[in-house]
């Protein structure tokens, strides 16, 4: 059997690094002699989280265009070109069958040499708005791999597949753990529960907008897990000294996020990609606060693709303080709304994403 070698480029962000680790395992474990490497960027997540999921990892020095002051771009571009001579030198002596792009500065400089080099390029797309990296290097791909219907818009139509974002692979088990899930958290059966999460390192407009709302979700009646992010917590907890006796369970990271999903009614998070394919697994209702500071608004555009649907709720970042608590409220106690958004979600999940993108892998490598 032949021994396949892949490059998987890019990173950033988990938003870019669980799918491409995903990806990694799935083609691992159909063909466990493959040679797998990474190209990430340097002082990036993925220099840490990759090695951590037992992969080999090299680092460019790409960055990103600083749109504040131009100034600073001179630099920028000399890391760019320096970047592409490292990835010329990686694929030549790596000698890939092929190279993934999955999204994230270093993703640009590596598909892009990969392709002026005759090999092979399969762009993974997280988000229902495509950045100018992967619309220039869609040129050159041969299959662009989406999660949201409509992208002909960016995209060559005859070179798209849909396959959904690859998720961790314990999520789609986290929905029958109601019982031990609420006994995790210390919560009781038959009360309604509330997850906020904001991402590893948090959300300053969620965590504020839980802050100002405490007095509320205290008289409510209902349960919260709320998960602050590192940067968040000190503050919160200050706060929550005033509620101790409220069934409100607080940190800055959620070790059994299984459990967190499997016990919430009603989940409150940012649009990231990856979480939304995450929650349309878990058939979830969902209020998404999209962050403002992202590339291209993508989160915003990620949002409406379910709120058209009918599938998500979406508050904007500069209402949340005065709107989230009071919406979430509002949907937690209506049963109907409940069903009707977890039944809409649960239309938009793709199943089996890591599958599905490594066979349109093997089928270009194979052509």
């Amino acid at each position: 059997m032949k021994q396949y070698r892949i490059i998987i480029s890019g990173g950033g962000t988990g938003g870019h690094i669980f799918p491409a680790v995903s990806i990694a395992n799935t083609f691992r474990k159909r063909f466990p002699d493959a040679e797998i490497l990474f190209v990430g960027a340097n002082d990036r997540m993925e220099m840490e989280k990759v090695p951590a999921a037992g992969y080999k990892i090299v680092g460019l020095p790409v960055s990103g265009f600083d749109r504040s002051n131009l100034l600073n771009n001179i630099k920028v571009v000399a890391r760019l070109l320096n970047s592409l001579r490292m990835a010329r030198k990686v694929i030549c002596d790596f000698k890939p069958d092929m190279v993934i792009g999955v999204g994230g500065y270093a993703s640009g400089p590596t598909l892009w040499m990969a392709a002026t080099l005759g090999i092979p390029t399969l762009i993974q797309e997280q988000n229902s708005f495509a950045g100018v990296t992967n619309k220039l290097l869609a040129k050159k791909a041969s299959k662009i791999c989406v999660a949201y219907e409509g992208m002909e818009k960016f995209f060559p139509a005859d070179r798209i597949v849909l396959t959904g974002n690859p998720v961790r692979s314990d999520l789609e088990e986290a929905l029958d753990k109601k019982t031990e899930a609420l006994a995790f958290f210390g919560f009781q059966p038959g009360k309604k529960t509330l997850l906020v999460v904001g991402g590893s390192l948090g959300a300053r407009t969620i965590n504020q907008s839980m802050e100002g709302g405490l007095e509320k979700l205290a008289a409510s009646g209902i349960q919260v897990i709320w998960q602050t992010g590192k940067y968040y917590y000190k503050e919160a907890a200050q706060k929550l000294e005033k509620y101790k006796d409220a069934p409100i369970w607080c940190s800055d990271f959620i070790t059994r996020m299984d459990y967190a999903y499997s016990a919430a009614d009603l989940i409150i998070s940012r649009a990231g990609a990856s979480s939304i394919s995450e929650l349309c697994l878990l058939k979830k209702p969902i209020i998404l606060v999209p962050s403002p500071n992202v590339s291209e608004d993508h989160q915003t555009h990620n949002a409406q693709a379910l709120v058209k649907k009918e599938a998500a709720i979406m508050v904007a970042d500069k209402d949340a303080r005065s709107q989230l608590v009071n919406e979430a409220l509002s949907v937690i106690k209506d049963d109907t709304r409940l069903e009707n958004l977890s039944r809409n979600i649960a239309i938009l999940a793709e199943h089996q994403s890591a599958e599905r993108i490594v066979d349109e892998i093997m089928k270009i490598i194979e052509k």
